[in-house]
């Protein structure tokens, strides 16, 4: 069971806790790239760090999982509680440009986010890895922790890893275009009038 609380401003922040997870996850939107990140997937913690620093949002997460077991969970239920706060977060989306993408490149790897904050949740993933893991870090995971962001947030997000030959670097990539899309897509547009979109409502 989740239990969302909103903050000031463009910002939320919720509290999970399963027999599995235990996190709490705050979000500023309009932040400075201000991070504290403590869970028990280090791996997790870099993207994460990766992500915030580049969106330019704030974040803070404190989480604890069943990584005896796996890191599945864990990883998971950031994701689940990630996309919750960026949805509260945004409120009516009056204002946003709704659209980004992204290309980000890491040294070999050149990875690119595109992104719509539309209230209609779908979520594609393009590319091979070449490696399963990176260090203790299931590789699949990846899609598993993008695709409950997605959902949760209500977004449509597509990402594509044009090629790369080290998972690392592939991966980071990600993250980074993951952040610098959000924060185009979350900002304001001062021409826009009430929400983008002819229907009248996001």
């Amino acid at each position: 069971m989740s239990e969302e609380k909103v903050l000031g401003g463009r910002s939320s922040a919720v509290d999970r806790k399963t027999n599995e997870t235990d996190i709490q996850l705050s979000l500023g939107v309009d932040g400075s790239g201000e991070v504290s990140i403590e869970t028990d997937v280090p791996f997790l913690n870099h993207m994460l760090d990766l992500f915030a620093k580049h969106g330019q949002f704030d974040l803070k997460v404190e989480a604890r999982g069943d990584v005896d077991i796996d890191d599945h969970h864990t990883v998971e239920d950031i994701g689940i509680c990630l996309g919750q706060t960026l949805r509260e977060a945004l409120g009516d989306k009056k204002g946003i440009k709704r659209y980004a993408s992204v290309f980000v490149p890491m040294d070999e790897a050149l990875a690119q986010v595109v992104i719509d904050i539309s209230n209609r949740p779908h979520f594609e993933l393009r590319g091979e890895f070449p490696a399963a893991s990176v260090g203790s870090f299931t590789v699949e995971l990846v899609h598993e922790f993008l695709w409950k962001l997605a959902l949760e947030a209500r977004i449509t997000l597509h990402v594509i890893v044009h090629y790369g030959r080290n998972t690392h670097h592939m991966i980071e990539a990600v993250f980074k275009a993951l952040g610098r899309a959000l924060d185009e897509a979350t900002s304001i547009d001062p021409r826009v009038k009430g929400v983008p979109s002819t229907k009248g409502v996001l």
